[in-house]
């Protein structure tokens, strides 16, 4: 019997999505000469901030953007504020440094105005250790660490809703509730999809607190809960339901596969560095926050519409 050939895809927006493609290499997108530069006075004791938040943003976007060390950023900020025209101070880059392990990194979104399909995963990410070729050469050393970041991204507009950042002993079944905290109580959350590692109760009883639909598969070993909770009751469903198409029609059926769209989002996460250049864990944290801020400002830029062609 043939094999049965495979679908082909093609994007029907081509034209728009070049555009925004090159847009994305644009400094008026990240450098913005209408922006508050100035802290304001905060009425506390001691000596007053220069810098905003959102200038301290800003110069940290532009490191991660183009991968520059903090004094190299410094120079590459202090020639766009020239060249725009303009007398600001530039922040140092000790300044640099030391707001990042405090800043609260402003991550922008869109609302879809429809039931959130979140879709769970997580990945490693390395920050220190020999690279990979030395690794496959010699073996890897004890100083190879990682860390583990979770996200949870919107499978209508693209965009990262919630972000968690750990070491890498942390599992990520324990997390789930943490990033489900992070959608406004307001928002209505239809459907979490996630692979069979947040198969475990709590990430259950997590997603029906929300009133939304779990879309997770029944790991191998998985048997039937005691329906003591409505946590359980739904599991089971989602069991009987494997049980009885099979795991394959399963996840045709509940859409399961629309899962590899956070797979891919990680992949866009690496291509700004393999590796994260901070030591200090919240500065790793804030890296890691704008990094997710610039995926989410390509994706409001312009995304590709893909539609399948037999």
């Amino acid at each position: 019997m043939p094999k049965p050939s495979p679908t082909r895809y093609r994007t029907t927006n081509w034209a728009d999505y070049n555009a925004a493609l090159r847009k994305r290499g644009s400094l008026s997108v990240w450098f913005d000469p209408e922006m508050v530069w100035h802290a304001k006075k905060s009425g506390k004791r001691g000596r007053p901030e220069t810098f905003s938040n959102a200038a301290v943003q800003t110069c940290l976007t532009l490191k991660v953007l183009f991968g520059l060390p903090l004094r190299q950023t410094v120079g590459l900020v202090e020639s766009l504020i020239q060249m725009a025209g303009l007398d600001w101070p530039v922040p140092d880059y000790s300044t640099l440094c030391r707001r990042q392990a405090r800043i609260a990194v402003q991550v922008p979104y869109r609302a879809s105005g429809q039931p959130l399909n979140l879709l769970v995963d997580s990945t490693g990410i390395k920050f220190r250790g020999d690279g990979e070729w030395q690794a496959r050469k010699h073996g890897p050393s004890r100083r190879r660490q990682w860390r583990k970041v979770h996200i949870a991204m919107d499978a209508g507009t693209g965009d990262v809703r919630a972000v968690e950042f750990t070491s890498s002993r942390q599992g990520d079944s324990p997390l789930l509730p943490e990033l489900l905290a992070q959608i406004p109580p307001e928002e209505t959350i239809g459907a979490v999809t996630a692979d069979g590692a947040y198969d475990p109760r709590r990430c259950h009883g997590a997603i029906i607190d929300r009133g939304a639909d779990a879309v997770i598969p029944i790991r191998r070993n998985g048997r039937a809960w005691k329906e003591d909770c409505p946590a359980a009751a739904a599991r089971n469903e989602i069991l009987r339901a494997t049980q009885r198409l099979g795991r394959t029609l399963w996840k045709k059926w509940t859409g399961y596969h629309v899962r590899s769209r956070v797979e891919a989002l990680m992949n866009c996460l690496k291509l700004f560095g393999e590796r994260i250049m901070s030591r200090d864990p919240d500065r790793q944290t804030a890296e890691i926050q704008i990094r997710i801020a610039i995926m989410n400002r390509y994706s409001a830029l312009g995304r590709a519409e893909i539609e399948a062609v037999r």
